[in-house]
């Protein structure tokens, strides 16, 4: 770039008449390019490039493009070049920080996948928890329908075959000499019956779980529940075994006032097959239907006894006993002679029943009695009725308590329309008031409506 033209021989062109002619060249060159400058504008900043003769006149901004360019090129190749001078140093870089954040993603994938295993464990934890409480209330569910069946087996008279209590097989009475004073024993297993009655107060424990959410709330209440139906069990078999032990009880101290006792004999028996009781293991539950099995079996046993005793009235409503037993003044020969008998008031008609299970031995006239049936009770009892306008029994027809045996009368030695009742023992008279205050004391509550 310069404002001054070169010679061709500068750039190599040897030609003999050019060189003959070069001087006449550069004076017309001159006097052109003198000419040029002295016509051409002014223009301070233009860049003007020549070669061979020809001029370029650049202006300023293409001229930094242009330089620009190529420092930008040149600073790319440069830039290249030490690039792949250092590549290897660079890769090794970035293939260890990839390697640092692979290490890093995977560290969290594994502290990740260990919090989901912690509450995947968890949550199976939580199942067989939920799982074993859930059968625990089944299977105690389970176990009080199977308790609620036996106690509606046993409201119903019913005694399971695996809770029979081992005792002996029912005995009739044997009568001995009647005995003023009444003898009452308390059953041995008394205070442990009594221990059997407290409540177990686990519901009030469960209770202050009761309002809890989700699942373990609605464990709660279904357990707070089932309390409420053991407890109800538990009241049924508390009344049931003290109802059992009250009757058992009156019975017993009736039997021995009246100075009954049960023996050997009467058409029982059968192979003996022992029940055991309840070991230390079983549930409170068992131990205490043990007890009142027990006690059933006792109380069926004086139940039959007493059947055959006569504590029930011969006639029914009040009795007007015009007559005691004992000494009395004679109604026909006026003076002191031994009644055998009680003698009560009643209208002529009125049924005549009999006071405990039997077989009629007399049924007919006899004597002074008049129109009398006997019934012998077995083991040395029997009663006599007396008086009566009407039999309605025959001489070995079985009879049970309750059933009419005739009508009232005035029949025989007799003043009035009355019944002339006894009771006997291995053939001789005893007081009947001694029966009948005993069947009064046990009340309807023992003996039902046939007092």
């Amino acid at each position: 770039m310069s404002n001054t033209a070169h010679s061709p021989y500068e750039y190599g062109a040897p030609a003999p008449s050019a060189a003959r002619a070069q001087p006449a060249a550069k004076s017309r060159s001159a006097a052109a390019v003198s000419h040029h400058l002295n016509n051409k504008p002014k223009h301070a900043h233009d860049y003007t490039l020549v070669h061979h003769g020809r001029q370029v006149r650049v202006g300023p901004v293409a001229f930094w493009i242009v330089v620009g360019t190529l420092v930008v090129m040149g600073a790319w190749t440069i830039g290249t070049g030490t690039y792949f001078a250092f590549s290897n140093d660079v890769l090794t870089r970035l293939v260890g920080r990839q390697a640092e954040m692979q290490f890093a993603y995977e560290d969290r994938i594994a502290e990740l996948r260990g919090q989901v295993d912690r509450i995947t464990s968890r949550q199976l934890l939580d199942q067989e928890q939920f799982d074993r409480k859930l059968t625990a209330l089944m299977q105690r569910q389970a176990t009080l329908e199977a308790r609620t069946n036996t106690l509606t087996g046993d409201v119903t008279g019913s005694i399971k075959p695996a809770r029979v209590a081992p005792v002996e097989q029912p005995k009739p009475p044997k009568a001995r000499p009647i005995n003023d004073t009444v003898i009452f024993v308390a059953p041995p297993d008394r205070e442990a019956r009594l221990q059997s009655r407290e409540l177990n107060d686990a519901s009030t424990r469960l209770a202050e779980r009761g309002n809890a959410g989700g699942l373990e709330g609605t464990l709660s209440r279904v357990a707070i529940a089932l309390d409420k139906v053991e407890r109800k069990q538990t009241a049924t078999l508390t009344d049931m075994e003290e109802k059992v032990d009250t009757k058992a009880r009156a019975i017993r101290s009736v039997l021995s006032d009246l100075g009954v006792e049960t023996g050997k004999g009467g058409g029982v028996g059968g192979p003996y097959i022992p029940v055991k009781a309840p070991g230390s293991g079983a549930s409170a539950f068992e131990r205490q239907m043990y007890r009142i099995n027990v006690g059933k079996a006792q109380l069926s046993q004086y139940t039959q006894a007493l059947v055959t005793v006569p504590v029930r009235k011969p006639i029914y409503g009040e009795i007007d006993m015009s007559s005691p037993f004992g000494m009395r003044m004679d109604p026909f020969m006026r003076g002191p002679a031994i009644h055998s008998g009680i003698d009560m008031r009643g209208d002529k008609g009125d049924p005549v029943r009999v006071t405990a299970n039997g077989t009629v031995t007399i049924a007919g006239w006899s004597g002074g009695y008049g129109n009398m049936v006997e019934v012998d009770h077995g083991n040395g009892f029997a009663t006599r009725y007396g008086h009566m306008s009407k039999i309605d029994v025959k001489v070995g027809q079985r009879v049970t308590l309750g059933q009419t045996v005739g009508e009232i009368g005035s029949t025989g030695r007799s003043t009035g329309n009355h019944l002339h009742y006894e009771t006997r023992i291995d053939g001789e008279a005893v007081d009947p008031q001694k029966f009948l205050r005993a069947g009064v004391r046990l009340g309807a509550g023992v003996l039902g409506d046939k007092i």
